[in-house]
């Protein structure tokens, strides 16, 4: 029998933080099924799903973050399932959030919520960048518009302000594959903006339900580092504004870069 929720873990090599991203999820206030994918199979992530007895699944091939996100996803047999990511910490009741959102709006396709910055032990909660993506999430908040193609696409316009490992997906409707981008660090923004063209609600509950991690060896200080995140953030922004506006939200976005230095 299918499962009304599932988080998917993308496990990347041997994170030291993988462990109390599972902690997270298996100390939901609603439990939910949770299972472990990986394209780099360890001993390390191996004995975590022996120990919090979850399954575990391997995809062959070369790591890249499109294909181990559709793989996490095909693996998820449920109605509404999360790409958890293995840095991040999620609070106890984000599921219970879901289900209740997912009761209430009966064509709810995304869910997501607020969240804050886990940075060095230290919680950021008031950041600019924070406060500029719950402004721009307002229009999710608001049943009787949010499931109008324009308001869905109004949190995209101006940068992606919807955390990616903050959302919940409704696979029983929007199907496979779950990404369809080529892009290697703006895709989960490209893909919202896909799913954003289809038939459905997308719903925001403005709690900070999950603790987004950012460490030295996060692949988005990586795409930062080699100018890919600037690139595709430039091109997405081309696809909304004249070339003089682009410039401005870059010039903007790139003192924002500073969060992961």
């Amino acid at each position: 029998m299918q499962n009304k929720h599932v988080f998917s873990i993308c496990a990347y090599k041997d994170s030291p933080y993988l462990e109390q991203c599972i902690r997270s999820l298996t100390g939901q206030s609603v439990k939910s099924r949770i299972i472990l994918c990986t394209s780099t199979p360890s001993s390390y992530i191996e004995e975590l799903a022996e120990k919090y007895k979850l399954p575990l699944f391997v995809r062959e091939g070369v790591s890249n973050i499109r294909d181990d996100w559709n793989f996490a996803y095909a693996m998820a047999e449920a109605d509404f399932v999360t790409i958890a990511h293995q840095d991040d910490v999620y609070h106890k009741d984000y599921t219970a959030c879901l289900l209740k959102a997912a009761a209430r709006y009966r064509d709810m396709t995304v869910f997501t919520t607020d969240y804050v910055i886990l940075k060095n032990g230290r919680i950021l909660a008031g950041e600019p960048m924070l406060w500029v993506k719950r402004l721009l999430r307002l229009p999710l908040r608001i049943p009787a518009l949010n499931h109008i193609r324009l308001i869905k696409r109004l949190p995209l316009m101006f940068g992606n302000s919807i955390c990616c490992p903050a959302t919940s997906y409704n696979k029983k409707v929007l199907g496979e594959p779950f990404v369809d981008s080529d892009y290697s660090f703006a895709l989960d923004w490209d893909n919202m903006l896909r799913l954003a063209d289809t038939k459905g609600r997308f719903v925001c509950v403005e709690r900070p339900l999950l603790y987004y991690r950012v460490h030295d060896e996060a692949a988005t200080k990586a795409c930062i580092g080699d100018r890919r995140r600037e690139t595709e953030e430039r091109e997405m922004f081309a696809r909304f504004w004249p070339g003089p506006v682009v410039e401005l939200l870059m010039r903007f976005y790139c003192q924002a870069y500073k969060e992961y230095s």
